[in-house]
């Protein structure tokens, strides 16, 4: 979890590559009112993520369901968007990814091909409840220095 640019689908792609499991971009759960709505450099409200965050609960509840081990890469920016997630019974662990404003800043205006302009950052890290029983991770290291430290951190 982490705000935009935080590298969440590369740690993520990364880390389930090397745990054997799935893994899934929330940001491809979107409505497409909503891509259109960032891409047009407009943050969402929670009203706008609401059905987001319900695909996103439908897919962690399959997993569970389906006793499937994945990575999602998810913002789960508030408090109240992570309890929505929250799946009874299922062994849900979040890896808030953070880092410097200006990394965050810098990753995202190298990212081509991405409906997230570096514009949201700033209502993004506004919007930020950074949880107290995640697991907090720098992103400034190397990916696979990042991905070594999660697993060592989470003992997976």
């Amino acid at each position: 979890m982490g705000v935009s640019g935080a590298g969440k689908t590369t740690i993520g792609t990364r880390l389930a590559t090397a745990l054997g499991w799935e893994f899934h971009d929330a940001d491809d759960l979107h409505p497409p009112a909503n891509v259109a709505k960032m891409r047009a450099g407009i943050p969402l409200s929670d009203d706008d993520r609401a059905p987001w965050l319900a695909r996103v609960h439908a897919l962690l509840e399959a997993l569970a369901r389906e006793r499937r081990s994945a990575v999602v890469a998810c913002s789960a920016l508030r408090r109240a968007h992570r309890e929505r997630l929250a799946v009874p019974g299922a062994d849900v662990r979040f890896v808030h990814l953070t880092g410097a404003r200006e990394l965050l800043r810098e990753r995202l205006a190298a990212r081509a091909g991405h409906f997230m302009p570096p514009a949201l950052l700033a209502s993004q890290l506004a919007t930020l409840e950074p949880p107290g029983d995640a697991l907090v991770v720098d992103v400034t290291p190397e990916p696979d220095t990042i991905v070594a430290t999660i697993r060592t951190r989470l003992g997976v």
